[in-house]
């Protein structure tokens, strides 16, 4: 099923998935944007769940390439919670795409509100911690429940789940942000392509949007991951989170007013 849009609909779906890159390799959240527009375009709850994926697969591979290749994530030190990570998408992919269209079409915004919420008030990172933490039974088992949980979390809805592992990351491991929105964004990039591939196997993604919209996004991935080694992330958070409400706002209103 693709939605026959608009060409300014198409280039202000662009864009909003610019902008969502650029934020979301900085601090996490960019389907905070994404996901309200889409709907607020006229797809429905799972079309714009699954289409999101596929364009958040974009900016999620470049901002974790980024990372990477700058040596902010190491892969070997976090292979159970990738393998966790993966699990829990695959579940959380398979429960939502169960959930009524109706009940979904409420609970998006106030979740999206809640999320944008939450990532306003949360602690600002540590900027000194800039090592990895020391490999524990304890670290173990904390990569297996986190990666399964946020990655249940991205699988059935997503919105804010960069901003999740970015500051469970400084929590739980005392991470420095650049060292957390590494393993963030690369762990986002493994719940992306694997909620993406059970979106495909169920019909709801429009991939016209969502490659037009993943290359918007994967061009602000490659900026803002580079503007997150250089400068942190707090400058952009105050303004994002603001446009964020107006637009959860506005979708909650159409939903349950």
């Amino acid at each position: 099923m693709e939605l026959a849009l608009s060409l300014d609909v198409i280039l202000a779906l662009a864009a909003v998935a610019f902008a969502a890159g650029f934020v979301d390799a900085i601090a996490g959240g960019g389907g905070l944007l994404t996901i309200p527009a889409l709907m607020t375009a006229g797809l429905p709850p799972h079309m714009a769940l699954g289409t999101n994926k596929l364009a958040a697969s974009f900016g999620s591979a470049i901002a974790g390439w980024t990372f990477y290749r700058k040596q902010l994530f190491t892969p070997s030190f976090w292979k159970r919670s990738v393998l966790a990570t993966f699990i829990g998408a695959a579940l959380g992919t398979l429960v939502v795409s169960a959930v009524s269209v109706a009940w979904l079409d409420r609970l998006l915004p106030l979740l999206i509100m809640v999320i944008a919420l939450y990532t306003l008030c949360s602690k600002s990172p540590n900027e000194d911690q800039h090592q990895l933490p020391k490999r524990t039974v304890k670290i173990l088992r904390t990569q297996w429940w986190q990666g399964l949980s946020i990655g249940f979390y991205d699988g059935f809805a997503g919105p804010g789940t960069g901003a999740f592992w970015v500051v469970s990351n400084m929590v739980l491991y005392k991470m420095s942000i650049l060292l957390s929105s590494g393993l963030a964004r690369c762990m986002n990039f493994v719940s992306n392509a694997t909620s993406l591939g059970f979106f495909i196997g169920l019909g709801y993604v429009d991939f016209g949007i969502g490659i037009t919209m993943g290359s918007a996004l994967m061009a602000g991935a490659w900026l803002g991951a580079h503007s997150a080694i250089r400068f942190g992330g707090r400058f952009i958070r105050p303004v994002f989170i603001t446009v964020v409400l107006i637009i959860a706002a506005k979708l909650a209103w159409e939903a349950w007013l």
